[in-house]
């Protein structure tokens, strides 16, 4: 059982967002309520690394939270001798993710690591996936990171990266975030809640536009890039080597 998301209901000295025990305890509520069509982006992520795991070769999941998108690629991968590796640098995350994953049993091993994805080495991979996980890392760190899982990917291997974005212009951007209020405003958040918690994160989670993306993976190398879903300022992309 998780609780409900009532981390910024009540008026407070905001400080800036961590993923630490008290997230940890009402994420799936939070990130259901956040995160437009996330259950599709989820279930998809698996089905795309499922399509794209190669044969004795390592899938990673950076960022990997409680192991959503982990539990997905392990239901949707049927190639020989693959390997799930799942890291994030909160070991509140870290934790609950071991235990999540102990209820479900499969013949793909998945190795939980507590750990710094700029600093971890990355090898042998066929499917790196970040869900919403590079807005999180400094933009100064983002293409060296980039150029790491690019460089420990077979060929035809990919990239899955899920990633809240903002408009190309003042107007869009706008748009986009208005639309994503009135999304958590229907999902039972309040205004207050809505305020703080753009507060908390305004300094921790800085994202790009959808434009910066794809001319940043293609200056890396990745010869395919698409964006496969987008609601509102959302978007999923798979890039392939």
């Amino acid at each position: 059982m998780t609780g409900k998301d009532s981390i910024y209901a009540h008026e407070q000295t905001v400080k800036d967002f961590t993923f630490d025990q008290h997230v940890v305890e009402v994420f799936p509520d939070m990130i259901q309520r956040s995160v437009p069509g996330y259950a599709t982006i989820v279930s998809t992520m698996g089905k795309l690394a499922g399509i794209y795991a190669q044969s004795n070769s390592n899938l990673y999941d950076l960022g990997c939270s409680l192991g959503a998108v982990t539990l997905s690629m392990r239901r949707n991968i049927a190639k020989e001798n693959c390997k799930i590796i799942a890291i994030d640098n909160s070991e509140a995350m870290v934790e609950r993710c071991k235990l999540h994953l102990q209820g479900f049993r499969s013949d793909v091993p998945v190795q939980v690591e507590l750990g710094d994805i700029n600093d971890v080495a990355l090898s042998n991979a066929s499917v790196v996936a970040m869900n919403f996980t590079l807005q999180f890392i400094s933009p100064e760190q983002r293409v060296a990171l980039l150029k790491k899982i690019y460089s420990a990917l077979k060929p035809g291997g990919v990239l899955l990266l899920s990633e809240k974005v903002r408009g190309e212009d003042d107007f869009n951007d706008n748009l986009l975030i208005d639309l994503h209020h009135d999304f958590k405003r229907a999902n039972g958040y309040s205004e207050l809640e809505i305020s703080q918690k753009r507060t908390a994160i305004e300094n921790v989670m800085i994202t790009d536009k959808l434009s910066a993306h794809h001319e940043r993976l293609n200056s890396i190398g990745f010869k395919q890039v698409q964006v496969w879903y987008q609601c509102f300022n959302f978007c999923s992309l798979v890039a392939v080597k």
